[in-house]
């Protein structure tokens, strides 16, 4: 999971890179993500899986998760979230960031600011002997404190051998709550934070999912090992 986290981590660098405001379309971007991720010898892990039909998730501005990619092009001030799984050696990583295409608002950045912090929160907690609640109640106060709707209608999810695994990882929650870690448990941990209102609605295609009030959200997740020695983000470059 180390080996095909860092292909994801690398072809995501490569595939952030090439978004180029008024000119750069999401189908090119998802083209990109499958050669690389062939390239590297691993498989998308979202190609297919219940009948989506991208390699990747591409999400733009009030999209929340789930944007299936099309000939839109990307334009300035817009943001535009990336997420993806690779399968490798047998097993799934999956990991999510939300980029600036160009120029952003103020009001944007702060929401990937406090969205990403967030997310690093919620890691720090994951450590043997802690709840699944402990990492969710950490995403939840901060966000609300800085006045975001935290999604309710999806979680984040244990990951190995299979691409969704026990247990269920909430942004939301009480600490002390929820499933115990253990030494070895490996979960993608992932808020989904809205400007507005925490709830979405699910559009006509079956698949993407937009905030119910039009507003801007963000979407960050890396894939996490609980270890001995503390939390271990596996998809990223370094070791």
């Amino acid at each position: 999971m180390r080996q095909g986290g860092r292909i994801l981590a690398l072809v995501m660098r490569e595939v952030s890179s090439a978004i180029v405001p008024g000119k750069t379309n999401l189908l090119e971007l998802d083209r990109l993500a499958g050669r690389l991720i062939e390239e590297a010898g691993a498989t998308p892990s979202f190609l297919n899986y219940k009948g989506f039909p991208n390699n990747i998730c591409i999400s733009v501005n009030e999209v929340v998760v789930h944007g299936i990619p099309s000939d839109r092009i990307l334009q300035e001030g817009d943001i535009v979230g990336l997420d993806f799984g690779v399968y490798y050696k047998g097993y799934h990583t999956d990991s999510a960031w939300t980029f600036p295409v160009g120029t952003i608002s103020e009001e944007a950045q702060r929401l990937l600011n406090v969205t990403r912090e967030s997310l690093m929160q919620g890691i720090a907690k994951a450590r043997v002997g802690a709840k699944v609640g402990d990492i969710a109640y950490t995403v939840q106060s901060y966000c609300e404190k800085n006045g975001y709707g935290v999604v309710r209608d999806l979680v984040g999810h244990g990951i190995g051998k299979s691409l969704h695994e026990e247990p269920s990882v909430p942004n939301f929650g009480r600490k002390g709550t929820g499933e115990l870690l253990r030494a070895g448990t490996t979960m993608c941990i992932e808020p989904m934070i809205n400007q507005g209102t925490y709830k979405v609605d699910t559009l006509s295609d079956g698949w993407t999912i937009v905030t119910a009030d039009g507003k801007l959200s963000a979407h960050f997740e890396h894939t996490v090992a609980v270890t001995p020695s503390g939390p271990e983000i596996l998809t990223r470059e370094d070791d």
